[in-house]
């Protein structure tokens, strides 16, 4: 019903976002990826949309780019995957992240996301792995750029979860740091974290 909204970005929270066009304000909830990528409160956006339709509730979702929508979409599809599951599953991981670890059969990589347990995991990556061939059959081969990155983020998040602290908040703080700059070392990684969670 709507494919995108283009207008003055009126409120910015980490959760929502309000999207005023021609007078009309659209409240739409977003991924904490999609937070990271918008810009300062204010600024003209472009943010694309997919309204969920139930019997009591009509809600919008935004998203800063069309592949984190078509993922979204596709999550919906899983059975058990509500929009609240799928939102944190993009809020926890990149897109091409989940598309790696559905590709590569490696259910452990979804682990920790809120809500997310094995047999989400495993029922995600059993039901959604024909799609995202289908959907981009080039993703299936990793670059070594995209591989070495994920195995570092991987390598960190586990030296966290050893070190006593929860899944959650090591996988946020370690997504954040990656996303912000990749070229970092698994050690350069863990201490930005650190300061990240004690900071949080």
């Amino acid at each position: 019903m709507f494919a995108y909204f283009r207008g003055k970005l009126a409120s910015l929270l980490p959760e929502e976002v309000v999207v005023e066009v021609s007078g009309i304000a659209y409240q739409l909830l977003i991924s904490a990826t999609t937070h990271r990528q918008l810009p300062e409160q204010g600024s003209e956006v472009l943010i694309f949309a997919h309204l969920v339709v139930r019997e009591d509730l009509l809600q919008l979702y935004g998203f800063s780019r069309e592949e984190e929508r078509q993922l979204f979409r596709l999550l919906l599809l899983t059975s058990g995957v509500g929009p609240k599951l799928a939102l944190a599953l993009l809020s926890g991981l990149q897109v091409q992240e989940i598309h790696e670890a559905i590709l590569a059969n490696a259910p452990e990589r979804l682990y920790g996301i809120t809500g997310v347990g094995k047999k989400t995991a495993a029922r995600i990556i059993l039901e959604l792995r024909d799609k995202i061939l289908k959907l981009s059959p080039l993703s299936a081969i990793a670059s070594p750029d995209r591989l070495s990155s994920s195995l570092l983020r991987d390598d960190a998040l586990n030296a966290l979860v050893t070190l006593g602290f929860s899944r959650t908040a090591a996988q946020k703080a370690v997504v954040a740091i990656v996303e912000q700059t990749p070229q970092l070392t698994v050690e350069e990684i863990i201490k930005a974290a650190l300061l990240s969670i004690h900071n949080s």
